[in-house]
């Protein structure tokens, strides 16, 4: 059996109105995620069973609407979290959210939705998502957790300075030759290896412009 149907991709949720359909522990760890994504999060359930969620609610961090599910709860929304405890009513709101080309996600049985939500390792700008595609999230928390210790803290602060260097290569540097040989000469520089020697001071702007004009002039 192939899964190539599947296609990994980044969604940006800020400011999307994301739907979840369950109040317990599987409609938290959803929430929190959409809410730290900068989504707009509403929950559609009878009880919130979750006291984080039950929380956020009082905080007005997220929408609670308490009752069962209803159809019309679909309307614009930009995905959908099916996370109830009935299988059943999971696989209703997927058809739904199907007819309405709605994004949705099935908690008790990921292959009836659209996507998937893959074990995540985050270092600041670093993302490292790992799927088995059903076979077990046991095993796909296993290889994460290898993951953690290949790519440790250090890679927040490197990737941050590349980024800061990128950035400002791109405004300073006009001709697309130039900032090709610059950023290569950026990505050579073994500033992972100071971060992890403990020798790293974040640059300021002025000293990457010198380091810019330095370089250019090689």
């Amino acid at each position: 059996m192939t899964h190539d149907h599947y296609v990994p991709i980044l969604l940006n949720c800020r400011g999307r109105l994301c739907l979840i359909v369950g109040g317990g522990k599987v409609a938290e760890r959803k929430a929190l995620t959409l809410l730290n994504a900068g989504a707009s999060v509403h929950i559609v359930s009878p009880v919130l069973r979750s006291e984080t969620l039950g929380h956020l609610a009082g905080e007005k961090a997220l929408q609670w609407t308490e009752r069962k599910y209803q159809p019309d709860d679909l309307a614009g929304a930009f995905m959908v979290h099916a996370a109830t405890d009935d299988a059943k009513l999971n696989l209703k709101i997927a058809e739904d959210a199907d007819r309405l080309g709605v994004l949705v996600n099935v908690a008790s049985d990921g292959e009836a939705g659209t996507f998937i939500n893959p074990t995540v390792l985050r270092r600041g700008r670093l993302m490292l998502a790992v799927s088995t595609l059903g076979a077990g999230p046991m095993a796909a928390r296993d290889i994460r957790d290898e993951l953690e210790e290949r790519f440790g803290p250090e890679y927040e602060d490197y990737l941050d300075f590349l980024y800061r260097m990128r950035s400002m290569i791109k405004d300073e540097v006009k001709s697309a030759d130039s900032r090709r040989r610059l950023l290569q000469k950026a990505y050579r520089m073994d500033m992972l290896g100071e971060i992890r020697r403990g020798g790293y001071v974040p640059w300021s702007p002025d000293q990457i412009k010198q380091w810019i004009e330095k370089n250019q002039e090689e």
